[in-house]
C-alpha cells in the first residue's frame, strides 16, 4: 500500500498541522518530510503539485494544502 506524504518546512503552522496530523492517521501509512532539512525532496514535492506547505500527498495523489506556513519557491 502506497502511503501519504506529509510535506512540510518546520515552521510552527507546519508543526501544529503536523502534530493534528499525527493524531488523525495511522503512522504506519504516513511519511513525514521536512523540507526545510531535506531540501533534496523539493524537486519530488513540486513533481506532486505543491504549492505551499504544510500539505499532504494522499495515495492516489491528491493534495491536501493545511493553512499556509510557506510557498514552495521560498523554500529553495
Amino acid at each position: 500500500m502506497k502511503k501519504s506524504v506529509f510535506y512540510h518546512a518546520g515552521c510552527p503552522v507546519c508543526v501544529t498541522a503536523e502534530q493534528e496530523i499525527l493524531s488523525l492517521m495511522d503512522n504506519s501509512n504516513l511519511e513525514i518530510v521536512n523540507l526545510g532539512e531535506a531540501k533534496d525532496r523539493l524537486a519530488e514535492a513540486e513533481k506532486a503539485g505543491l504549492k505551499s506547505v504544510p500539505a499532504l500527498v494522499t495515495p492516489t495523489g491528491n493534495i491536501l494544502h493545511i493553512n499556509f506556513g510557506a510557498a514552495l519557491s521560498d523554500l529553495k
